[in-house]
């Protein structure tokens, strides 16, 4: 394990007030994305869409770097310039999702296990080879009644613990995603007190696997209302409990936090990220890792249609340059 250049890689991810584009959706997530637009989901069309993203002037300027699906880093350009060698060339580190997807867990049918862990350092090796530097692993975790169970918790945890083991030794610096959703009737406090049980499982996973934290990039929901809750709590409340879960649960030594979206809207995601930033002083840098929010903007702009690139790219843009001042905790307060 090579701790300087994971520790480097992490630093450089929260770096400048940038963050990640989260462009790891799946050929099927994709496909919905492009239906939503009207376009085929096609291997020529996914391409496209990435490529306008990737080429947009000053992406590096935002975005440190990029999660990848498998497809994706594999993929030329239409000029036949790797992907990858785009992300490259604008200053941005090239990612992967490594896992499975969430599939039932067993003896638990309503909860979720992420599978992947067979064959995983032989693909690390594969992807570090691509120009990979990071890779992600994501766990889901449902709220509903009597759900999540000991179990889901402490077999994602697990899993997660031995996916961030494996990428160190590969090279790869692991994005640690558990992430709680946000689909439920619970309201704010019962979401902070799963996310808390569920981060608190997952940091004693990661040292009794001797995972090294500094090399480690967290990537956690927000403490946030569920989407059938019947009172949403305010923003400044997401913003409040979030911070507090995080100092209760975040070893220091982690690199960086980069927060998911998960179905929050553009404009939400950004302005909690901006007021816990704003209001507090954190042994870590809070960043972004968001995909739908740093992309629907851009997805609607584009339309499929090669005369809207340019459209597409300023409108990613300025998601973009959104969330690099929510970074700095300035976006309230920018003109």
């Amino acid at each position: 394990m090579n701790k300087q250049e994971l520790f480097q890689t992490a630093v450089a991810m929260v770096a400048n007030n940038k963050g990640l584009l989260a462009a790891d959706e799946s050929t099927g997530t994709m496909g919905k994305r492009l239906d939503s637009i009207g376009v085929e989901n096609a291997e020529p069309n996914r391409r496209d869409y990435r490529e306008m993203l990737f080429r947009a002037n000053g992406f590096g300027d935002f975005i440190s770097g990029v999660i990848l699906y498998d497809e994706t880093i594999r993929q030329n350009a239409a000029d036949g310039t790797s992907l990858v060698k785009i992300l490259q060339d604008a200053g941005s580190i090239p990612g992967i999702k490594v896992d499975g997807g969430a599939k039932a867990l067993p003896g638990r049918p309503a909860e979720k296990i992420t599978e992947g862990l067979d064959g995983l350092p032989e693909r690390v090796a594969e992807y570090y080879q691509l120009g990979a530097r990071f890779a992600k692993w994501r766990a889901v975790i449902d709220i509903d009644e009597g759900i999540p169970s000991r179990y889901a918790i402490h077999t994602n945890a697990h899993a997660l613990a031995r996916y961030a083991k494996i990428c160190q030794e590969g090279g790869l610096c692991p994005i640690v995603e558990p992430e709680v959703i946000m689909d439920g009737a619970h309201d704010i406090g019962r979401c902070q007190e799963v996310t808390e049980e569920v981060l608190e499982v997952v940091y004693r996973e990661l040292h009794l696997q001797e995972v090294y934290l500094e090399g480690t990039i967290l990537k956690p929901n927000m403490i946030i209302s569920g989407k059938k809750c019947a009172t949403q709590a305010s923003a400044e409340d997401v913003a409040q409990k979030t911070v507090e879960t995080l100092l209760r649960c975040v070893p220091a030594a982690v690199a960086g936090i980069m927060f998911l979206s998960g179905g929050q809207s553009e404009e939400d995601a950004t302005k909690h990220l901006d007021l816990m930033n704003a209001g507090s002083d954190l042994p870590w840098k809070l960043s972004f890792s968001y995909g739908r929010a740093l992309q629907q903007s851009a997805l609607s702009a584009w339309k499929g249609e090669s005369a809207n690139v340019a459209a597409g790219q300023q409108a990613f843009l300025e998601r973009a340059r959104a969330n690099s001042q929510a970074c700095a905790g300035t976006y309230s307060k920018a003109a």
